[in-house]
């Protein structure tokens, strides 16, 4: 099993770009549980909630490992739950580096917010370009920090597509 995570600040394309990629190559596709989380509590989260979240993620995560597709990809994993918990909240709970690194993965995409405009969709809170980009450069920091594999992609929709493709091809070994 190959584990690719789409990483990134929001509205650069991850959803998207994992619903493409799975429908190109297959697979699994596990999307961001704090979405359900926020469509369920019908309200904002807090620090409080961190680790409901997480927990969540991690499930849904882990569920789907267990079933052992050939290609998993990822919308996010806890990197996002550990940045957005220290943007929005100035904590974290420590547990969630612990559970991040025990997991192995393949590849990341970590999605630029070059040329990505920012949609509020009612849940996003970045609209501000200087917050994505500072989100964008504590996910590479963090990425190279701890030597994980990732490349960067970049660009319009179409050439974020071509660039993705290209790399899970390379993952996949065709």
């Amino acid at each position: 099993m190959k584990v690719l995570v789409l990483t990134g600040a929001e509205s650069t394309g991850k959803s998207w770009l994992a619903a493409r990629l799975q429908q190109r190559f297959g697979g699994l596709a596990v999307g961001e549980y704090v979405r359900h989380f926020i469509d369920q509590a019908q309200r904002d989260t807090c620090l409080a909630d961190i680790p409901a979240i997480a927990r969540g993620q991690l499930v849904w995560e882990d569920a789907a490992r267990h079933q052992a597709p050939g290609l998993l990809i990822l919308d996010t994993h806890l990197l996002s739950n550990r940045l957005w918990s220290q943007t929005l909240f100035g904590s974290c709970p420590a547990w969630l580096e612990d559970e991040l690194l025990a997991r192995r993965y393949d590849l990341h995409l970590l999605l630029s917010p070059e040329g990505a405009e920012w949609h509020a969709d009612g849940q996003r809170c970045q609209p501000d370009a200087a917050e994505r980009w500072r989100f964008h450069e504590a996910c590479r920091r963090w990425l190279e920090a701890h030597r994980q594999p990732f490349v960067e992609i970049a660009g319009d929709w179409a050439s974020r597509e071509r660039q993705a493709i290209a790399h899970v091809e390379a993952l996949l070994g065709r």
